[in-house]
């Protein structure tokens, strides 16, 4: 088991994953403590099972929201929770299975690093990433590149991350958006935004079919109107932001 760090933990959103969040939780853990799990609004039993494995000398904690809430404001849950424990830090990763545990110890070590940027998961996808899925990121990352003027974000989507929490925090309690399946790419984006720099680092994601375990909530039609409404917004932030993103182009390329 790895030491405890007092400033970094492993935030774990879920939502009716199954099995899967049990396990993913178990694989974080041999990498990382403590690890944290937001089970939000669940109905699938998982939180029982959770709840069995934390407890007094386990570094590992449940929190249950009563309801289905979404993503990002499951997360947000977590960080407000965490920084009140005195943690500055948090790596988010999918309760689904998707990402390498493998990968914290890397990731950790780049935001010890350095503290003040954001951690990026780059994927690295095998052949069980949907063609299409695979494809459509890559609008996405077109549009929060051009909202950031190419600050360098190498994945708007991927959910594996280090954020420090403060101005993760700060951002979503300044919005009332960035709850659901919009909240990675939008607060890739607003953290760019505030001067938070983003580092990329490259990572396996695996997708699983349902017979291996594989749980996912994307809908399509219904997900991809939310993004397309979120790069509206976020366009029009830009717009606001962009005689200071010009400025601080220009600062750095004279360094």
């Amino acid at each position: 088991m790895k030491q405890r760090s007092a400033t970094h933990l492993v935030l774990i959103p879920s939502y009716n994953t199954g099995p899967k969040v049990l396990e993913t939780l178990r694989n974080a853990r041999q990498y990382w403590n403590p690890v944290w799990v937001v089970v939000d609004g669940s109905t699938d039993g998982t939180a029982d099972l959770l709840q069995a494995e934390a407890g007094p000398g386990t570094d590992v904690a449940v929190l249950v929201l009563p309801e289905n809430q979404g993503k990002g404001a499951a997360i947000l849950a977590g960080l407000r929770a965490a920084e009140a424990e005195g943690f500055t830090h948090v790596l988010t990763m999918d309760a689904d299975g998707q990402h390498s545990s493998a990968s914290i110890p890397e990731f950790m070590a780049a935001s010890a690093a350095r503290p003040d940027a954001m951690i990026l998961g780059l994927p690295r996808f095998d052949a069980s990433a949907p063609t299409l899925r695979v494809r459509g990121r890559r609008i996405s990352n077109w549009w929060a590149n051009l909202e950031t003027l190419w600050m360098g974000i190498g994945d708007s989507l991927c959910g594996f991350r280090v954020y420090p929490i403060a101005p993760l925090r700060a951002v979503m309690e300044e919005s009332r958006w960035m709850r659901r399946f919009d909240f990675d790419p939008e607060a890739v984006v607003r953290l760019a935004w505030r001067g938070v720099a983003p580092l990329n680092r490259p990572t396996p994601v695996r997708y699983f079919t349902a017979a291996q375990g594989g749980v996912s909530h994307f809908r399509y039609g219904r997900d991809n109107v939310l993004l397309s409404w979120m790069h509206v917004r976020l366009v029009l932030g830009f717009l606001l932001h962009l005689p200071e993103l010009v400025w601080r182009r220009a600062r750095a390329s004279r360094r």
